[in-house]
């Protein structure tokens, strides 16, 4: 069976990490992952004031020795002991998912993270969302949800089994909106009213296929056919290759798609931080030490 799923990539790799003493149970590994980290949009929600500095630099930590380096300078004790908010990464959906996968890969569990929307937060609305997607030993897959493993998420699904409608992955939210069968108002970011519509979907389809193909983004990272463009702008040849991206179901089909020019992620993206504008990143071909 494809292994690909089970390398680490530069965004994922745990870098020097010890692993021997962490959980081989991936439910044990999403609770341990939820310890690490505090959504950045959870504070009033758990009663943490979350400080300035954390809230805005921490989720711009594109690689998981980038993260693991702030939560030993938090505190410098084995990821499995128990820490205060104090202690935690402050991060977004992508980083619970992007730190599952890479403790899943680790411990021996194939895995990828998926970009795409979940309808469990606000009822009618499809919030922009990543999770965790683990393969099981009969060789089907599940989707994850680290975040929401925590007890103030009243979610009626297990979080290591997110339902297929639940959570749609951004080529099925594609192909939704694109056949008229779901509003594209009504995908997109429920604290932003500004970033809703086809053209966000359009953004998580070539985002997806990034993270399906080893360059696991930032949320609002763009390139190629990203980058938030209109999909009325697309050429007819640029709107078929968003349809068979979004209609790709296997890993050769997402790798065969992903050498066309306009979607594999280049040297240099551009990157909409939402605390510090748009900017020009150099992504590094190997995990920072």
């Amino acid at each position: 069976m494809d292994d690909f799923y089970l390398r680490q990539t530069p965004y994922s790799d745990p870098g020097d990490l010890d692993v021997s003493d962490l959980p081989t149970d991936p439910r044990e590994l999403s609770l341990l992952v939820r310890g690490l980290m505090v959504h950045r949009l959870e504070g009033d929600r758990v009663g943490y004031q979350i400080p300035e500095e954390r809230l805005h630099h921490d989720a711009e930590s594109r690689y998981v020795t980038g993260i693991l380096r702030i939560l030993r300078a938090r505190r410098d004790a084995p990821l499995t002991r128990r820490r205060s908010y104090d202690e935690q990464f402050v991060g977004t959906c992508r980083d619970y998912s992007l730190l599952l996968c890479s403790l899943l890969r680790a411990t021996g569990t194939p895995s990828r993270i998926r970009g795409g929307y979940a309808s469990y937060f606000v009822e009618g609305f499809h919030d922009d969302h990543w999770v965790t997607e683990y393969r099981l030993p009969d060789g089907t897959w599940r989707l994850a949800d680290a975040q929401v493993s925590a007890a103030f998420y009243e979610v009626p699904f297990d979080p290591m089994d997110v339902p297929r409608n639940g959570f749609l992955v951004a080529g099925q939210a594609w192909r939704a909106c694109r056949a008229g069968a779901v509003d594209p108002e009504t995908f997109g970011v429920w604290a932003d009213p500004g970033l809703r519509g086809l053209p966000l979907v359009l953004n998580s389809v070539v985002l997806d296929l990034a993270a399906r193909n080893g360059t696991e983004p930032l949320p609002w990272d763009g390139w190629g056919l990203s980058g938030l463009r209109k999909h009325d702008s697309l050429t007819e040849d640029e709107l078929a290759l968003v349809d068979a991206v979004a209609a790709a179901r296997t890993p050769e089909e997402a790798r065969r798609l992903y050498a066309d020019p306009r979607l594999v992620v280049p040297r240099e993206i551009l990157s909409l931080a939402p605390f510090h504008g748009l900017r020009t990143v150099t992504l590094a071909s190997s995990p920072p030490v």
